[in-house]
């Protein structure tokens, strides 16, 4: 089974569960506070902003928050590709685009990608050293702002104020308010309230995970420190390193916006990296790996290395 239909598959199966034990009181709780009976976990981003409300040191949020902060060390955001519903809501969301539709958003994304690596293989200088391409990797990460806001507004507040739109939350929320709707008759505006706010989130809120989701940017900052299962080039088998041939299906492929053949153009770093292997499998010479321990000086370290080879006509059909 390919690993795109697992990080579907394993997320809507884990709601499913959650979803039972919300409905039938079983106690599993959901992704924003799971565990059992007195065994339970917040997730980070509840677990500062409980602590900020209430301006005391809880011990349950204290745990949550540092077992969650290990599970990023070592996984990285792997939670967001792996677990979270939203990203799953995002790819139904795009089923029901049309072809013609889908094939055009894959095809700018193909166009884009290529064309940068076009531009740095006819440029002839090591861009990870470079003053302009410097320039154009200090982005202001706009996660980093929204976090900022929702820890601040819970402080001014007092109480967490983003875990009322938080959409995994809403998700959980809307499943559960319907239930109360067909099961007793419970009608109240939260039927029409929390499935709208989810609504407007998803579709006008468009790449919520990069670019709005405080819990993302919270475990960006987390990830930062993270030496673990990250994925490294080796330039003997690139075939823009080795045969200075413009490729990046490894940033065609991945969700997270992170270009790892030229790191400098990519909107994310590898501290967004969800570990979902999609650029191991898109590489067509089987020059990523994923190494528990990421090499301090490795075979690109992350960064993007000088292709040796200066070619005229630096085109590959079969890499497009």
């Amino acid at each position: 089974m390919k690993l795109s239909k697992l990080r579907t598959i394993i997320p809507v199966a884990v709601f499913i569960v959650l979803c039972i034990g919300l409905i039938g009181g079983i106690g599993f709780g959901t992704l924003s506070g799971f565990g059992w009976d007195t065994i339970s976990a917040l997730c980070p981003l509840g677990a500062l902003a409980t602590m900020i409300a209430t301006k005391t040191v809880l011990p349950r949020a204290v745990v949550s928050f540092v077992i969650m902060a290990v599970l990023v060390f070592v996984l990285g955001r792997a939670f967001c590709g792996w677990v979270c519903p939203v990203p799953v809501l995002d790819r139904i969301r795009n089923f029901f685009r049309s072809p013609k539709k889908r094939k055009a958003i894959k095809e700018a994304k193909q166009h884009e990608m290529v064309s940068i690596a076009r531009e740095e293989l006819g440029c002839g200088h090591d861009c990870a050293s470079c003053s302009s391409c410097k320039e154009k990797r200090a982005k202001l990460d706009s996660r980093h702002a929204v976090l900022g806001g929702a820890l601040l507004s819970t402080a001014i507040f007092g109480f967490p104020v983003f875990c009322l739109v938080c959409p995994v939350g809403l998700t959980f929320a809307t499943v559960l308010v319907f239930w109360r709707l067909f099961a007793n008759g419970d009608m109240t505006y939260s039927v029409i309230l929390i499935p709208a706010i989810l609504v407007i989130e998803l579709v006008f809120l468009r790449k919520w995970c990069s670019r709005f989701c405080p819990l993302a940017g919270l475990m960006n900052l987390m990830s930062r420190f993270s030496k673990t299962l990250k994925p490294v080039i080796d330039d003997t088998k690139c075939l823009e390193t080795d045969k200075g041939t413009p490729c990046s299906r490894c940033a065609i492929a991945c969700e997270a916006d992170i270009n790892l053949r030229h790191p400098e153009y990519g909107e994310r770093t590898l501290a967004d990296c969800t570990r979902c292997r999609a650029c191991v499998d898109a590489c067509p010479t089987h020059a990523i790996s994923m190494p528990f321990v990421y090499p301090k000086k490795g075979k690109n370290d992350g960064e993007a290395q000088p292709a040796p080879v200066q070619i005229a006509n630096p085109v590959d059909k079969s890499a497009q």
